[in-house]
Protein backbone atom coordinates (compact mmCIF):
# COMPACT_ATOMS: atom_id res chain seq x y z
CA UNK A 1 0.00 0.00 0.00
CA UNK A 2 1.53 3.31 -1.16
CA UNK A 3 0.44 6.92 0.83
CA UNK A 4 0.57 10.24 -0.26
CA UNK A 5 4.26 12.28 0.41
CA UNK A 6 2.59 14.57 3.23
CA UNK A 7 1.53 11.10 4.93
CA UNK A 8 4.79 9.63 5.02
CA UNK A 9 6.24 13.07 5.83
CA UNK A 10 3.83 13.07 8.77
CA UNK A 11 4.73 9.26 9.61
CA UNK A 12 8.92 10.60 9.78
CA UNK A 13 9.10 13.53 11.30
CA UNK A 14 7.56 11.39 14.35
CA UNK A 15 10.41 9.56 14.49
CA UNK A 16 12.91 12.31 14.37
CA UNK A 17 13.53 12.97 10.72
CA UNK A 18 13.34 16.66 9.92
CA UNK A 19 11.00 18.08 7.79
CA UNK A 20 10.19 21.40 6.21
CA UNK A 21 7.08 23.01 7.39
CA UNK A 22 4.02 22.29 4.90
CA UNK A 23 0.04 22.28 4.85
CA UNK A 24 -2.48 20.28 2.78
CA UNK A 25 -5.20 22.61 0.75
CA UNK A 26 -7.93 21.10 -1.41
CA UNK A 27 -8.60 24.55 -3.21
CA UNK A 28 -6.60 27.61 -4.44
CA UNK A 29 -8.06 29.48 -1.76
CA UNK A 30 -6.78 27.05 0.74
CA UNK A 31 -3.43 26.87 -1.06
CA UNK A 32 -2.55 30.55 -0.94
CA UNK A 33 -4.02 30.81 3.13
CA UNK A 34 -1.87 27.74 3.82
CA UNK A 35 0.92 29.72 1.94
CA UNK A 36 0.28 32.86 3.56
CA UNK A 37 0.56 30.90 7.20
CA UNK A 38 4.11 29.70 5.85
CA UNK A 39 5.52 33.26 4.80
CA UNK A 40 7.59 33.42 1.68
CA UNK A 41 7.86 31.64 -1.25
CA UNK A 42 6.48 28.35 -1.15
CA UNK A 43 6.33 24.86 -3.34
CA UNK A 44 3.40 23.96 -4.35
CA UNK A 45 3.27 19.95 -4.98
CA UNK A 46 0.55 17.55 -6.29
CA UNK A 47 -0.41 14.96 -3.87
CA UNK A 48 -0.46 11.58 -6.38
CA UNK A 49 0.73 8.12 -5.52
CA UNK A 50 3.46 8.71 -8.16
CA UNK A 51 7.03 9.92 -8.70
CA UNK A 52 8.77 12.28 -11.20
CA UNK A 53 6.15 14.86 -10.70
CA UNK A 54 8.50 17.64 -11.17
CA UNK A 55 9.33 17.00 -14.62
CA UNK A 56 5.46 16.53 -15.49
CA UNK A 57 4.31 19.96 -13.93
CA UNK A 58 3.27 18.52 -10.70
CA UNK A 59 5.89 20.44 -8.50
CA UNK A 60 6.03 24.51 -8.88
CA UNK A 61 8.08 27.16 -6.85
CA UNK A 62 5.84 30.48 -6.12
CA UNK A 63 6.60 33.52 -5.11
CA UNK A 64 3.87 35.37 -4.51
CA UNK A 65 -0.38 34.84 -4.30
CA UNK A 66 -1.35 35.09 -7.48
CA UNK A 67 1.31 32.17 -8.86
CA UNK A 68 -0.34 30.32 -5.81
CA UNK A 69 -3.37 30.24 -7.23
CA UNK A 70 -2.48 29.93 -10.44
CA UNK A 71 -0.61 26.53 -9.86
CA UNK A 72 -3.25 24.99 -7.35
CA UNK A 73 -5.26 26.06 -10.45
CA UNK A 74 -3.52 24.22 -12.94
CA UNK A 75 -2.98 20.75 -10.56
CA UNK A 76 -6.39 20.54 -8.84
CA UNK A 77 -9.20 18.26 -10.78
CA UNK A 78 -6.92 17.21 -13.80
CA UNK A 79 -4.20 14.05 -14.29
CA UNK A 80 -1.35 13.86 -13.77
CA UNK A 81 0.86 12.07 -16.07
CA UNK A 82 4.00 11.02 -15.11
CA UNK A 83 6.54 7.53 -16.91
CA UNK A 84 5.43 6.01 -13.36
CA UNK A 85 1.67 6.27 -13.70
CA UNK A 86 1.27 5.66 -17.62
CA UNK A 87 -0.72 7.76 -20.19
CA UNK A 88 -3.79 7.44 -17.98
CA UNK A 89 -1.97 9.63 -15.20
CA UNK A 90 -3.61 9.82 -11.74
CA UNK A 91 -6.18 12.62 -10.42
CA UNK A 92 -4.55 15.58 -8.33
CA UNK A 93 -7.44 16.09 -5.32
CA UNK A 94 -5.07 17.65 -2.53
CA UNK A 95 -2.09 19.89 -2.96
CA UNK A 96 0.66 20.37 -0.01
CA UNK A 97 2.20 23.38 0.38
CA UNK A 98 5.52 23.69 1.64
CA UNK A 99 8.23 26.48 2.45
CA UNK A 100 10.73 26.51 -0.10
CA UNK A 101 14.20 25.62 0.66
CA UNK A 102 17.73 27.29 0.11
CA UNK A 103 19.24 23.74 -0.86
CA UNK A 104 22.99 23.72 -1.13
CA UNK A 105 23.40 19.54 -1.40
CA UNK A 106 20.59 17.18 -2.84
CA UNK A 107 21.40 13.34 -1.24
CA UNK A 108 19.41 9.93 -2.32
CA UNK A 109 18.34 7.88 0.76
CA UNK A 110 16.35 4.87 0.76
CA UNK A 111 15.51 1.87 2.76
CA UNK A 112 14.14 -1.36 1.01
CA UNK A 113 13.84 -5.02 1.39
CA UNK A 114 16.50 -7.66 -0.09
CA UNK A 115 14.07 -10.23 -0.35
CA UNK A 116 17.16 -12.99 -1.21
CA UNK A 117 19.29 -11.88 1.80
CA UNK A 118 16.27 -11.57 4.04
CA UNK A 119 17.47 -8.43 5.30
CA UNK A 120 16.72 -4.39 5.03
CA UNK A 121 18.97 -2.46 2.88
CA UNK A 122 19.87 1.00 2.81
CA UNK A 123 21.03 2.39 -0.65
CA UNK A 124 22.10 6.22 -0.91
CA UNK A 125 23.59 8.62 -3.33
CA UNK A 126 25.52 11.53 -3.43
CA UNK A 127 23.56 12.20 -6.89
CA UNK A 128 20.55 13.26 -5.36
CA UNK A 129 17.57 14.60 -6.64
CA UNK A 130 16.96 11.75 -10.02
CA UNK A 131 15.73 8.37 -10.21
CA UNK A 132 17.33 5.78 -8.29
CA UNK A 133 17.20 3.47 -11.54
CA UNK A 134 18.92 6.41 -13.59
CA UNK A 135 21.91 7.33 -10.78
CA UNK A 136 22.52 3.41 -10.86
CA UNK A 137 22.98 3.04 -14.85
CA UNK A 138 24.59 6.17 -15.13
CA UNK A 139 26.82 6.80 -12.15
CA UNK A 140 26.91 3.45 -10.61
CA UNK A 141 30.01 4.79 -8.58
CA UNK A 142 28.19 6.89 -6.50
CA UNK A 143 25.72 4.08 -4.99
CA UNK A 144 26.31 2.83 -1.37
CA UNK A 145 24.62 0.05 -0.03
CA UNK A 146 24.15 -1.16 3.15
CA UNK A 147 23.14 -3.95 4.57
CA UNK A 148 21.38 -4.21 8.11
CA UNK A 149 21.90 -7.78 10.39
CA UNK A 150 18.10 -8.14 12.02
CA UNK A 151 19.39 -9.08 15.01
CA UNK A 152 20.79 -6.28 16.61
CA UNK A 153 19.27 -3.24 13.80
CA UNK A 154 20.87 -0.40 12.29
CA UNK A 155 23.55 0.57 14.09
CA UNK A 156 24.63 4.47 14.75
CA UNK A 157 28.36 3.73 12.90
CA UNK A 158 26.57 2.66 9.81
CA UNK A 159 24.73 5.61 10.27
CA UNK A 160 28.34 7.78 9.97
CA UNK A 161 29.53 5.54 7.49
CA UNK A 162 26.81 6.30 5.38
CA UNK A 163 27.11 9.97 5.90
CA UNK A 164 31.30 10.24 5.07
CA UNK A 165 30.70 8.12 2.06
CA UNK A 166 28.54 10.40 0.67
CA UNK A 167 30.85 12.87 1.00
CA UNK A 168 29.02 14.92 4.23
CA UNK A 169 31.30 17.76 6.21
CA UNK A 170 32.29 16.54 9.37
CA UNK A 171 29.65 19.41 10.72
CA UNK A 172 26.97 17.86 9.23
CA UNK A 173 26.97 14.41 10.12
CA UNK A 174 25.47 14.80 13.30
CA UNK A 175 22.80 16.22 12.05
CA UNK A 176 22.40 13.84 8.74
CA UNK A 177 22.84 10.63 11.30
CA UNK A 178 19.25 11.29 13.30
CA UNK A 179 17.52 11.24 9.85
CA UNK A 180 18.91 8.24 8.99
CA UNK A 181 18.48 6.64 11.58
CA UNK A 182 14.82 7.84 12.25
CA UNK A 183 14.05 6.71 8.85
CA UNK A 184 15.48 2.88 9.60
CA UNK A 185 13.32 3.09 12.98
CA UNK A 186 10.27 4.39 10.43
CA UNK A 187 11.10 0.97 8.07
CA UNK A 188 10.99 -1.09 11.17
CA UNK A 189 8.78 0.02 13.06
CA UNK A 190 5.20 0.44 10.59
CA UNK A 191 6.23 -2.92 8.53
CA UNK A 192 7.20 -0.93 5.73
CA UNK A 193 8.28 -2.08 2.35
CA UNK A 194 9.94 0.94 0.99
CA UNK A 195 11.07 4.04 2.69
CA UNK A 196 12.55 7.01 -0.17
CA UNK A 197 13.81 10.25 0.85
CA UNK A 198 14.70 12.24 -2.63
CA UNK A 199 16.71 14.31 -1.92
CA UNK A 200 17.87 14.43 1.67
CA UNK A 201 18.72 17.87 1.25
CA UNK A 202 21.40 20.12 2.55
CA UNK A 203 20.80 23.81 3.01
CA UNK A 204 22.81 26.59 2.74
CA UNK A 205 21.96 27.15 6.22
CA UNK A 206 23.24 24.04 7.34
CA UNK A 207 20.24 22.55 8.04
CA UNK A 208 19.19 18.68 6.68
CA UNK A 209 16.07 18.61 5.54
CA UNK A 210 13.54 15.29 4.01
CA UNK A 211 12.17 17.44 1.11
CA UNK A 212 10.49 14.76 -0.49
CA UNK A 213 8.98 10.94 0.73
CA UNK A 214 7.71 7.99 -0.67
CA UNK A 215 6.56 5.07 1.38
CA UNK A 216 4.81 1.48 0.80
CA UNK A 217 3.81 -0.91 3.46
CA UNK A 218 2.86 -4.48 3.77
CA UNK A 219 -0.75 -4.68 3.13
CA UNK A 220 -0.21 -8.52 4.78
CA UNK A 221 0.64 -6.02 8.11
CA UNK A 222 -2.37 -3.82 8.17
CA UNK A 223 -4.21 -5.65 10.70
CA UNK A 224 -1.73 -4.86 13.40
CA UNK A 225 -1.12 -1.16 11.63
CA UNK A 226 -4.39 0.59 11.72
CA UNK A 227 -3.61 4.07 11.44
CA UNK A 228 -1.59 3.16 8.68
CA UNK A 229 -4.27 1.17 6.70
CA UNK A 230 -6.86 4.54 7.44
CA UNK A 231 -3.69 6.91 5.34
CA UNK A 232 -5.34 4.17 2.08
CA UNK A 233 -6.34 6.41 -1.23
CA UNK A 234 -8.34 4.10 -2.98
CA UNK A 235 -8.67 7.08 -5.48
CA UNK A 236 -5.07 6.63 -6.27
CA UNK A 237 -5.51 3.12 -6.49
CA UNK A 238 -6.36 1.08 -10.16
CA UNK A 239 -10.65 0.54 -9.44
CA UNK A 240 -10.10 -2.76 -10.91
CA UNK A 241 -7.49 -3.88 -8.23
CA UNK A 242 -9.52 -2.18 -5.51
CA UNK A 243 -12.67 -3.53 -6.12
CA UNK A 244 -10.86 -7.45 -5.83
CA UNK A 245 -8.74 -6.20 -2.80
CA UNK A 246 -12.01 -5.51 -0.98
CA UNK A 247 -13.46 -8.40 -1.45
CA UNK A 248 -10.38 -10.55 -0.80
CA UNK A 249 -8.93 -11.60 -3.73
CA UNK A 250 -5.19 -11.14 -4.84
CA UNK A 251 -5.58 -9.31 -8.72
CA UNK A 252 -3.24 -7.02 -10.67
CA UNK A 253 -4.39 -5.23 -13.73
CA UNK A 254 -2.69 -5.48 -17.17
CA UNK A 255 -3.56 -4.10 -20.80
CA UNK A 256 -4.33 -7.24 -22.77
CA UNK A 257 -7.82 -8.75 -23.65
CA UNK A 258 -8.19 -12.18 -21.80
CA UNK A 259 -9.53 -12.26 -18.19
CA UNK A 260 -7.72 -14.97 -15.96
CA UNK A 261 -9.25 -16.68 -13.15
CA UNK A 262 -7.05 -19.01 -11.59
CA UNK A 263 -5.90 -20.61 -8.82
CA UNK A 264 -2.13 -20.04 -7.19
CA UNK A 265 -0.11 -17.56 -8.00
CA UNK A 266 3.32 -19.73 -9.68
CA UNK A 267 -0.11 -21.18 -11.88
CA UNK A 268 -1.44 -17.67 -12.71
CA UNK A 269 2.29 -16.71 -13.67
CA UNK A 270 2.77 -19.58 -15.61
CA UNK A 271 -1.01 -18.94 -17.51
CA UNK A 272 0.06 -15.66 -18.20
CA UNK A 273 3.20 -16.74 -19.71
CA UNK A 274 0.65 -19.52 -21.60
CA UNK A 275 -1.25 -16.86 -23.02
CA UNK A 276 2.22 -14.98 -24.09
CA UNK A 277 3.18 -17.66 -25.56
CA UNK A 278 0.06 -18.48 -27.75
CA UNK A 279 0.19 -15.00 -28.91
CA UNK A 280 -2.02 -13.38 -27.00
CA UNK A 281 -2.23 -10.73 -24.29
CA UNK A 282 -3.37 -11.33 -20.49
CA UNK A 283 -5.79 -8.47 -19.21
CA UNK A 284 -5.50 -9.49 -15.47
CA UNK A 285 -3.23 -11.83 -12.56
CA UNK A 286 -6.26 -13.36 -10.06
CA UNK A 287 -5.54 -15.64 -7.99
CA UNK A 288 -8.86 -16.89 -6.16
CA UNK A 289 -6.86 -18.52 -3.51
CA UNK A 290 -7.43 -22.21 -1.95
CA UNK A 291 -10.25 -23.69 -0.61
CA UNK A 292 -12.53 -21.18 -3.43
CA UNK A 293 -16.23 -21.94 -3.18
CA UNK A 294 -18.83 -21.24 -5.81
CA UNK A 295 -19.49 -17.32 -4.47
CA UNK A 296 -15.93 -16.60 -4.46
CA UNK A 297 -15.44 -18.00 -8.30
CA UNK A 298 -18.91 -15.52 -8.56
CA UNK A 299 -16.68 -12.88 -6.93
CA UNK A 300 -14.08 -13.82 -9.35
CA UNK A 301 -16.08 -13.56 -12.51
CA UNK A 302 -17.57 -9.86 -11.44
CA UNK A 303 -13.94 -8.40 -10.73
CA UNK A 304 -12.58 -9.74 -14.46
CA UNK A 305 -15.94 -8.38 -16.04
CA UNK A 306 -14.82 -4.71 -14.69
CA UNK A 307 -12.68 -4.71 -17.03
CA UNK A 308 -13.72 -3.03 -20.42
CA UNK A 309 -10.95 -4.44 -22.01
CA UNK A 310 -11.81 -8.03 -21.49
CA UNK A 311 -12.90 -10.06 -24.71
CA UNK A 312 -12.46 -13.71 -23.00
CA UNK A 313 -12.45 -15.64 -19.75
CA UNK A 314 -9.80 -18.80 -19.28
CA UNK A 315 -10.40 -20.42 -15.85
CA UNK A 316 -7.79 -22.70 -15.03
CA UNK A 317 -7.68 -24.55 -12.19
CA UNK A 318 -5.24 -27.19 -10.66
CA UNK A 319 -7.57 -28.36 -7.48
CA UNK A 320 -5.89 -29.74 -4.32
CA UNK A 321 -7.77 -27.65 -1.76
CA UNK A 322 -9.62 -26.67 -4.43
CA UNK A 323 -12.38 -28.76 -5.55
CA UNK A 324 -13.06 -28.76 -9.48
CA UNK A 325 -16.89 -29.20 -8.72
CA UNK A 326 -16.47 -26.39 -6.56
CA UNK A 327 -15.23 -23.84 -9.31
CA UNK A 328 -17.39 -25.73 -11.90
CA UNK A 329 -20.33 -24.75 -10.51
CA UNK A 330 -19.14 -21.57 -9.34
CA UNK A 331 -18.53 -21.03 -13.53
CA UNK A 332 -22.22 -21.89 -14.06
CA UNK A 333 -23.93 -19.65 -11.49
CA UNK A 334 -21.14 -16.75 -12.42
CA UNK A 335 -22.19 -16.91 -16.41
CA UNK A 336 -26.26 -17.74 -15.72
CA UNK A 337 -26.24 -14.59 -12.72
CA UNK A 338 -24.02 -12.33 -14.69
CA UNK A 339 -25.51 -13.32 -18.06
CA UNK A 340 -22.22 -13.50 -19.26
CA UNK A 341 -22.05 -13.97 -23.04
CA UNK A 342 -18.42 -13.43 -23.77
CA UNK A 343 -16.28 -17.00 -24.57
CA UNK A 344 -15.25 -18.91 -21.45
CA UNK A 345 -13.08 -21.53 -21.65
CA UNK A 346 -12.15 -23.80 -18.66
CA UNK A 347 -8.99 -25.97 -17.79
CA UNK A 348 -9.78 -27.89 -15.02
CA UNK A 349 -7.64 -30.61 -13.36
CA UNK A 350 -7.04 -32.18 -9.90
CA UNK A 351 -9.49 -33.19 -7.28
CA UNK A 352 -13.22 -33.96 -8.38
CA UNK A 353 -12.31 -33.22 -11.49
CA UNK A 354 -14.78 -36.05 -13.41
CA UNK A 355 -16.98 -33.87 -11.10
CA UNK A 356 -16.35 -30.85 -12.35
CA UNK A 357 -16.17 -31.48 -16.24
CA UNK A 358 -19.73 -33.41 -15.81
CA UNK A 359 -20.94 -30.16 -14.27
CA UNK A 360 -19.81 -27.94 -17.10
CA UNK A 361 -20.83 -30.65 -19.54
CA UNK A 362 -24.45 -30.59 -18.29
CA UNK A 363 -25.11 -27.04 -17.35
CA UNK A 364 -26.37 -26.09 -21.26
CA UNK A 365 -23.49 -23.47 -21.39
CA UNK A 366 -21.58 -22.81 -24.23
CA UNK A 367 -18.54 -23.18 -22.22
CA UNK A 368 -15.10 -24.50 -24.13
CA UNK A 369 -13.43 -27.22 -22.36
CA UNK A 370 -9.47 -27.76 -22.33
CA UNK A 371 -7.41 -30.77 -20.98
CA UNK A 372 -4.18 -29.10 -20.99
CA UNK A 373 -3.18 -25.07 -19.92
CA UNK A 374 -1.27 -24.84 -23.39
CA UNK A 375 -4.62 -25.96 -25.54
CA UNK A 376 -6.36 -23.57 -22.79
CA UNK A 377 -4.19 -20.93 -23.50
CA UNK A 378 -4.53 -21.39 -27.51
CA UNK A 379 -8.13 -21.65 -27.31
CA UNK A 380 -8.98 -18.08 -25.20
CA UNK A 381 -6.37 -16.46 -27.69
CA UNK A 382 -8.50 -17.61 -30.63
CA UNK A 383 -11.73 -16.60 -29.12
CA UNK A 384 -10.43 -13.51 -28.32
CA UNK A 385 -9.20 -12.83 -31.78
CA UNK A 386 -12.83 -14.18 -33.12
CA UNK A 387 -14.47 -11.46 -30.61
CA UNK A 388 -11.96 -8.73 -31.59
Amino acid sequence: MDIHEYQAKELLTKFGVPIPRGGLAYSPEQATYRASELGGAVVVKAQIHSGARGKAGGVKLCRNEREIEEAAESMLGRKLVTHQTGPAGKLVSRLYIEEATNIDREIYLGFVMDRATERIVVVASAAGGMDIEEISATQPDTIIRVTVDPAVGMQQFQAREIAFGLGVDPEIVNKIVPAIMGAYRAFRDLDAMMVEINPLVITKEKQVLALDAKMSFDENALFRRPHIAELRDKSQEDPRETYASDRGLSYVGLDGDIGCIVNGAGLAMATLDMIKLAGGEPANFLDIGGGASPERVTKSFRAVLRDKNVRAILVNVFAGINRCDWVAKGVVDAVKELNITMPIVVRLAGTNVEEGRRIIDTSGLTVISADTLAEAAKKAVEAAKKAA
